[in-house]
């Protein structure tokens, strides 16, 4: 897949390595159009939970790197729409948003887990032609979201790498190199 669309993923190319936000970076595009492009880095796993965050649960969710852009505003995918209302679809069953008092009461009562949603502080945005301009410098690889919904409850920080085993070829080396090539 070469364009980016809504529901794809976007797979830091090796080269951009020293980027402290997207080094490894495999974001889920939560918006793709003419204005603009948002998404989700999938693979970044902050230091503290939704406790440390939001007063008024006692959750262990954990909380996600969701991009550089305002990192002080929480925000949230999942795949229980009939359970939260306002969510808007990303695609395949992956909705983005809805009512935060509704997802509290799901929360602490344990009807939704980290199998149905995840958290991030900030997201990852492009502006008009942005993100079209960092694919043809070779930044980015598009690919389509083979896990439908259920990468939601994708956490692994080698998720990059298994991204990079998954396109072989020239890719493979990089599967196995250290994340600062100065430790080689």
């Amino acid at each position: 897949m070469e364009k980016p669309e809504k529901g794809s993923l976007l797979i830091a190319e090796p080269s951009i390595i020293g980027d402290l936000s997207f080094n490894r970076a495999v974001i889920l595009l939560a918006d793709h159009n003419q204005l603009g492009s948002v998404g989700f880095i999938l693979n970044k796993k902050l230091d503290f939970n939704l406790k440390d965050l939001i007063e008024g649960t006692d959750s262990d969710l954990p909380i996600f790197n969701g991009g550089p852009v305002e990192q002080d505003n929480l925000y949230f995918i999942h795949k229980s729409p009939e359970l939260i209302p306002n969510s808007v679809e990303i695609s395949e069953g992956i909705f983005w948003g809805g009512d935060f008092s509704t997802v509290l009461e799901l929360i602490n009562t344990q009807r939704i887990t980290s199998r149905d949603i995840k958290f991030f502080l900030g997201y990852s945005g492009w502006e008009e032609n942005q993100l079209v301009s960092e694919l043809k410098s070779q930044a980015w690889l598009v690919s389509e979201n083979t896990l439908k919904n259920n990468i939601i409850s994708k956490s692994s920080s080698e998720f990059w790498k298994e991204k990079m085993l998954e396109l072989g070829g020239e890719y493979l080396i990089w599967s196995n190199a250290p994340e600062n090539p100065s430790y080689n």
